[in-house]
């Protein structure tokens, strides 16, 4: 099967579950013999430092759709220009800034994106579909990385007219986390436009069942497809904690509940079993989420703990999996309902045990998998106290862990996803062929 692949790329700041997932499926789906065309948007692909996974130009670069929302000049500009502005260098720095980029220009941005050929980008829309006709094999089905690029699907319907269908993972808290009208108009905007998506495939039953509700999709046009990864390389080892050891993997920003953590590690350390205990925080930022991360500091330091706290500055596959095989537990408190936590499925691959709230996905993956606790509610004492036992006692969280790293293997490896996915794109090529 010839399959596109669009990803869109997040830069290499902070650990991007999107990014990661798109490339562990395209090498997936490739070890399996299919073709896969992987196009990466707006930024380099962080995935590509350490192995090459996109085999595609950059389209519809950041810099490009930043100014073409901005100023119409930037809408006519010869393809010289344009290409100056691609380059991977200038988009690299450009990544770094991105944390710098307003509510408002956000906002009007996504809304345009969404717009697809009504939006202010539509040059680099159709230079992207003009590309993909100019590839020496037609697709056999295009698949679009999130609901945030559906502006594309029905451009590439028609000039192509091949099926689309669009992976969901969390376009939610990003669609609702714009500033008013824009969040209503985006997504005014995606009920419109999921009607030129033949099938989307969630990553999990919690997020098809929300999306559903929320877009308007039918039955038949939703599908899940739980998203697991390769356990190559996540092996435990020799890499025990000598103390006990609290970890999160996820951009160190307020969103993914760090500050709940930091308060409940401070909760611990008040048990003067775990004096020696230490909490390691791993996954990157942006610049805007500097100043969160200063008034974190000088919180821990106000609680006389900030020495027992590292932030690691690398976050790339070997550094992850060293980090991991460090942790007695791990634990990445949400402050909303996610559809699918990456760092859950690493921690239970090496064998971590996993602590987390008790909704959006995590009830539905601990079931599937075990490995982990839930508690409820999302408060730094529950959280403390769901961390407790497994802190003192190394054995439990050794044998919660090898419980999680085996379901994962039975019902999270990342070739069980590829092969559902194939079941699904199979079936949606034949549908459409038959006609509505």
């Amino acid at each position: 099967m010839k399959i596109v692949q669009i990803c869109p790329s997040s830069g290499d700041s902070f650990y991007c579950e999107n990014c990661l997932r798109d490339a562990a499926l395209v090498k997936a789906l490739r070890r399996l013999g299919h073709d896969v065309l992987m196009v990466p948007l707006y930024l380099p692909l962080a995935a590509d430092k350490t192995e090459p996974v996109s085999n595609a130009p950059i389209f519809f670069g950041g810099i490009n759709v930043y100014l073409q929302q901005k100023l119409a000049l930037f809408r006519r500009t010869p393809r010289w220009i344009d290409r100056w502005l691609d380059a991977p260098r200038l988009l690299a720095w450009a990544g770094r800034r991105a944390g710098m980029t307003d509510a408002r220009d956000l906002g009007e941005t996504t809304v345009s994106m969404l717009a697809g050929e009504d939006g202010r980008q539509v040059k680099e829309l159709d230079r992207f579909v003009d590309w993909l006709q100019t590839e020496p094999e037609k697709p056999d089905i295009v698949c679009l990385s999130n609901i945030l690029l559906a502006g594309m699907a029905r451009r590439i319907k028609e000039r192509l007219g091949v099926p689309v269908v669009c992976l969901l993972q969390d376009e939610d808290g990003f669609l609702d986390g714009l500033a008013s009208p824009y969040a209503e108009q985006a997504w005014e905007i995606v009920r419109t436009r999921s009607r030129d998506i033949d099938a989307f495939l969630a990553v999990s039953r919690y997020f098809a069942d929300s999306m559903s509700a929320r877009l308007g999709v039918p039955a038949g046009r939703m599908h899940v497809a739980r998203l697991g990864i390769e356990l190559k390389g996540y092996a435990r080892g020799d890499g025990e904690p000598t103390v006990p050891t609290i970890g999160f993997l996820s951009r160190m920003c307020p969103e993914r509940g760090l500050e709940r953590l930091a308060d409940a590690f401070v909760l611990l350390k008040k048990n003067e079993k775990l004096r020696t205990a230490k909490l390691r925080i791993c996954g990157g930022k942006l610049s805007c989420d500097e100043p969160f991360l200063a008034g974190l500091r000088e919180k821990l330091a106000g609680a006389g703990v900030l020495a027992d706290v590292d932030f690691l500055p690398a976050f790339e596959h070997e550094a992850r999996l060293e980090f991991l095989r460090s942790l007695s537990v791990l634990s990445v408190p949400e402050e909303k309902p996610v559809a699918y936590g990456l760092y859950v499925f690493e921690a239970l691959a090496m064998g971590v045990p996993v602590i987390q709230p008790a909704f959006g996905c995590f009830p539905e993956v601990i079931a599937l998998a075990g490995g982990g606790v839930l508690y409820e509610p999302n408060t730094p004492e529950k959280l403390a106290g769901a961390m407790e036992p497994y802190l003192l006692n190394p054995q439990a969280a050794r044998q919660l862990g090898a419980q999680g790293r085996s379901g994962v293997a039975r019902v999270f490896e990342i070739e069980q996803t590829a092969q559902e996915m194939l079941r699904i794109y199979a079936a949606t090529i034949q549908r459409k062929s038959h006609g509505p």
